[in-house]
């Protein structure tokens, strides 16, 4: 989507967010840099690509939409096919209940493509705005497995002349099959939403691992003569020694796959059998999710809500590794980005880009710590401060303080949920009457997969079934069953499981006053769309602790984490247990995956 210099200019006016005098100086750079406002705009943290879209659509008076790449049906996205969707930046994304076809256009201006369109596909066509990033990344569903590729480009260079110790030049060149391995496989990982990828030797062969969905799995098998080259063209990109085998490495680089840019972050580690290698995956490309988007509805939404609008305090996120804890404070804090606002964060390592918010990554060998570096910022003028991790009483003090003098500070703890953390911070020396005044909530979150929507299926639950839920969740008594239904519906009214099919049976409630009528589960052998495991991507479950005045002088007297816990519930917090329990209602989980990843919780 091209919007013209003028139009920007008069969009950025009509959003009131953007001052005359930036406006002017964006004016003038792009006129010294010959590009165009649109970008610029962006680029400089201004306004954001879905504003900027949400404006335009409003003056064009088409209506915009967000795309979720993972709630697109593939038979729908095929309607189109992939040389038309690409040469009109379009993506059809849905079908009402009329036959009424859904299509997000990148220009919808483009009144031969919409003819063309209709030709197609009819004239039952609803043509909505997208961003031209939602749109990209609905195009790269079109591309389909891409192991087989791997295996042509690796049987192309497989041969048993060379030694494995021996690297030549021509081995490392852009065009060699090592460069072409080594691309596909990072393009392979990407395109099954890989988080981690892990190259291990082993003795006669090479492991490739990747972790989808926090479950690792093995995806190829590569000969072990070709160890070498590999961990030499990797460290290449990653600007690492070559001829340093014996110690760990930490290097880190980037790459374009299709629309998007990611960040690689690298460790090598000798290990017995010679270099391993795993390659962190960060997407430089993404914008925040909001956060009903992540999962956020009801009482947790409000809380957090109410939490980040103060002007001071703090806000602390909770889980193990791995939890999405950095997914949430990105959200919440490219939400409060303002121009007014100045963002300070110290973390470790620096995963979410947030423009115009100053980010500082821990170096310990360089006395860059996380209580050194907050130190630091707080000479910094800063409105909001982001700590990493909270590993220690200094951190911990320091944070406290920051909060007691005029700042909204955002950190992570390592407990197992909630309630746990403020005895937590009790337990580092932190007075009981500074935590009661200055935390004003608490996240607890676990990331769990997300039943893939192509092939999920509902059934009803048995006898046998209902009981053993019935010991978590207590279903059998009449008000607590009345509660949960109540819960699902306000999860059904804030978008939870709610699917851009009309048709879909996910629109409709899974319980009653009195029972719990269908419950889902994933298709025994998958399907296409989520390689044949039931599951695809996941989602959050919550919970979040306001500090309200009972819980606070519950921290005064120092209360046991169970007895905080118990008072939260009572005003009306929905567990991570429970909250987990209703998404698993509304078609996006399973029981058997939430408690998987809860089992330690007490029901």
């Amino acid at each position: 989507m091209r919007i013209s210099d003028s139009l920007v200019e008069k969009l950025l006016v009509a959003s009131e967010k953007v001052s005359s005098e930036k406006i002017a100086e964006l004016k003038e750079h792009a006129k010294t840099e010959k590009r165009p406002l649109q970008d610029l705009s962006i680029t400089d943290g201004v306004i954001s690509e879905k504003a900027l879209t949400k404006l335009y659509a409003a003056e064009i008076d088409i209506p915009f939409t967000e795309i979720n790449p993972k709630e697109i049906k593939r038979e729908v996205l095929k309607l189109v096919p992939e040389r038309i969707a690409k040469q009109y930046g379009v993506a059809l994304f849905g079908v009402e209940d009329d036959g009424t076809k859904l299509l997000a256009m990148e220009d919808p201006d483009d009144i031969q493509a919409v003819n063309f369109l209709q030709k197609q596909l009819g004239d039952q066509l609803k043509v909505f705005v997208a961003t031209s990033t939602d749109i990209r990344s609905a195009l790269d569903l079109y591309r389909g497995n891409i192991s087989n590729e791997l295996t042509q480009v690796v049987s192309a260079g497989d041969s048993d002349e060379a030694p494995e110790e021996e690297v030549s030049e021509e081995d490392l060149a852009e065009d060699s099959p090592i460069a072409q391995t080594v691309n596909l496989l990072i393009e392979y990982a990407i395109r099954s939403s890989a988080s981690d990828i892990h190259i291990e030797p082993r003795d006669n062969h090479i492991s490739v691992r990747y972790r989808v969905d926090g479950i690792l799995k093995e995806a190829n098998k590569l000969p072990k003569k070709a160890h070498s080259a590999l961990v030499s063209r990797i460290k290449i990109l990653s600007n690492l020694k070559l001829d340093e085998r014996r110690v760990p490495q930490d290097g880190r680089f980037k790459i374009q796959i299709g629309s998007s840019v990611y960040a690689l972050r690298v460790s090598t580690l000798p290990i017995s059998e010679g270099e391993k290698i795993v390659m962190r995956i960060l997407s430089e490309s993404s914008e925040a999710l909001s956060l009903e988007t992540l999962g956020y509805w009801g009482k947790s939404l409000d809380n957090i809500n109410e939490a980040i609008s103060q002007p001071h305090g703090m806000i602390l996120v909770t889980g193990p590794t791995g939890s999405g804890k950095s997914t949430s404070l990105f959200s919440v804090l490219s939400k409060l980005n303002k121009p007014s606002v100045n963002i300070s964060t110290i973390e470790d390592p620096v995963e979410y880009k947030i423009p115009g918010a100053n980010q500082t990554q821990v170096n310990s060998i360089a006395g860059m710590t996380f209580a050194s570096g907050l130190r630091a910022l707080l000479r910094q003028d800063p409105n909001i401060i982001m700590v990493g991790e909270i590993r220690d009483v200094e951190t911990a003090s320091l944070a406290v303080q920051a909060a007691l003098t005029g700042h909204l500070v955002f950190a992570t703890l390592h407990t197992n949920d909630a309630a746990t953390c403020l005895p937590r911070l009790l337990d580092m020396g932190i007075e009981p009457f500074l935590i009661a005044s200055t935390v004003r909530a608490v996240v607890g979150q676990r990331l769990v997969r997300r039943l893939c929507i192509e092939c999920r299926e509902e059934f009803t639950p048995d006898t046998n079934v209902l009981k053993k839920i019935d010991q978590i969740f207590k279903i059998s008594n009449s008000s607590v069953m009345s509660s949960l239904h109540e819960l699902e519906q306000q999860a059904l009214d804030g978008g939870i499981g709610v699917s851009q099919d009309a048709k879909s049976k996910a629109n409709v409630l899974s319980t009653t006053a009195s029972k719990i009528t269908r419950l889902w589960k994933p298709h025994d052998n998958g399907c296409e769309a989520c390689n044949q495991t039931g599951y695809k991507g996941r989602v959050g479950i919550y919970e979040v602790l306001a500090n309200s005045q009972n819980i606070q002088k519950m921290i005064v007297a120092s209360s046991t984490s169970g007895e905080i816990a118990n008072q939260a519930i009572k005003e009306g917090m929905t567990t991570m247990q429970l909250d987990g329990f209703i998404k698993a209602l509304r078609g996006q989980t399973t029981i058997e995956e939430l408690l998987r990843v809860t089992a330690t919780k007490e029901g």
